[in-house]
């Protein structure tokens, strides 16, 4: 039976984040934020502090992407980082005055992407939907 993408669940995950950040990276710029940073931005700004591998547990990404992530971050002015007082082994991270004043627009602009890519569907079928995918990333989560 031939491939077919349209048919894809994995093919149509893949276009579909990439669409959503393409508009996401084009509503982040002018408030000079790299799309990068975003989801490491909205766990610090839940929670300031985070380590390194906590961010990289949180984000289910390697940690060289990680390092390198938040070496950008820190010469944009977003973060600092700084050894922990109980073990000094470890660094936390801190947002700054500047990154803790774009979260109020960044937040925003996220939330009108996702605004506009479920306006054709119904509120029971966007809440559909969102339930849908996050058992999908358990069930990756778990095959891990």
């Amino acid at each position: 039976m031939p491939f077919d993408r349209r048919a894809s669940a994995g093919y149509l995950a893949n276009h579909m984040a990439r669409l959503f950040a393409r508009h996401l990276e084009a509503r982040l710029k002018p408030h000079g934020l790299a799309l990068g940073a975003f989801p490491a931005l909205l766990h610090l700004w839940e929670q300031d502090g985070l380590t390194q591998r906590d961010l990289v547990e949180r984000l289910g990404i390697e940690q060289p992407t990680m390092a390198a992530t938040l070496t950008r971050m820190e010469r944009d002015g977003l973060i600092t980082r700084h050894r922990d007082e109980g073990d000094g082994r470890m660094q936390r991270v801190r947002l700054t005055e500047h990154a803790r004043s774009l979260r109020d627009a960044a937040v925003t602009e996220a939330a009108d992407v996702n605004a506009v890519a479920t306006r054709m569907l119904t509120p029971d079928e966007k809440q559909q939907f969102i339930a849908l995918m996050r058992k999908v990333i358990e069930a990756l989560d778990q095959d891990r």
